[in-house]
């Protein structure tokens, strides 16, 4: 089997899995509250990462650290893990999954307009219109089926949903300073997102041993949602010739999650879910079209010369 070829079962592992977890975060909420979600979550991805880095041997890598990569990863680890899933899950436990789960995919169009200001890099007009159609899609996955009515439901939820992708994003534009691999980087800012976890638990006195159900899903959330399908991402596109061929295979995970929400929660899904689902994929699509051109240009005029 050839690179390429494992490269897309890695990624469509990746992608399969991405899809269960919002499922598996409303399983969990029924036996703890977001915080401590974020606290079991965390340790388990934590856990998950080092015994990565000992069975592929890159525990050396990981240890070897300098007081400048901790600060960073302190930085980056309150951002992301420990702001951003506290917030996601919030926002999870106040509205149905088919609602937050698809509202948390604007962070592609957030990055670009972040990364104006922050990253030095110029906006365009395909940049502002991506973001004008992701919103608009996020207006229409809020009215749940009454998009006439301009009544958004929940939006205290919404904005944390919403919210969520913006410090995604701020994570990403900081974690670009870190020129440390990825999974070191992961590894560490989950190590700072667990010890901030770990102090509001201690605040709030708000530790609890959940029953069985509850231990598995929160073991759930931190394997396959931060933990191995962050190694199976990652390891696809070290191996891929076409980064953007894996790259676009992320964004099955939300038109299949939904399949997952409908069928095990039990979700009757709205048809305004799917419309402003699909208006938030094309306005990321609109950013991945404009560097198209330009290269086919580039190459049409290298053709002419």
């Amino acid at each position: 089997m050839n690179n390429q070829k494992k490269a897309v079962i890695f990624a469509l592992s990746a992608v399969f899995l991405w899809s269960t977890v919002a499922v598996s975060f409303k399983i969990a909420l029924q036996y703890v509250n977001f915080i401590q979600l974020l606290f079991f979550s965390s340790f388990t991805a934590v856990i998950c990462f080092l015994l990565i880095s000992i069975g592929i041997k890159n525990i050396n890598s990981l240890l070897k650290i300098t007081y400048k990569n901790l600060v960073i990863s302190s930085f980056v680890g309150f951002l992301n893990p420990f702001l951003y899933y506290l917030v996601l899950f919030k926002a999870y436990s106040v509205l149905p999954a088919q609602i937050a789960q698809p509202l948390n995919y604007l962070w592609p169009a957030v990055l670009v307009i972040l990364s104006a200001p922050m990253l030095g890099q110029k906006l365009n007009v395909f940049s502002l219109l991506s973001l004008f159609i992701g919103f608009l899609g996020v207006y229409v996955i809020s009215t749940r089926g009454a998009v006439l009515s301009f009544d958004i439901k929940n939006p205290l939820g919404v904005i944390l949903a919403a919210g969520s992708s913006v410090i995604w994003a701020l994570s990403w534009i900081l974690n670009q300073k870190d020129k440390r691999d990825a999974q070191t980087k992961l590894f560490w800012a989950f190590v700072f997102g667990f010890i901030y976890t770990s102090i509001v638990v201690l605040i709030k006195n708000d530790f609890i041993i959940p029953e069985t159900n509850g231990i598995f899903a929160v073991i759930y959330v931190g394997l396959f949602e931060m933990g191995i399908t962050f190694f199976l991402w990652l390891k696809a596109l070290q191996i891929t010739n076409r980064n953007d061929s894996i790259s676009n295979l992320v964004f099955l995970s939300p038109f299949a999650a939904l399949i997952f929400i409908h069928f095990i929660l039990g979700e009757q899904l709205y048809y305004t879910t799917f419309i402003g689902l699909f208006l938030i994929i094309v306005g990321i699509f609109i950013q991945k079209v404009k560097p198209l051109k330009k290269s086919i240009g580039k190459k049409f005029i290298n053709i002419r010369n």
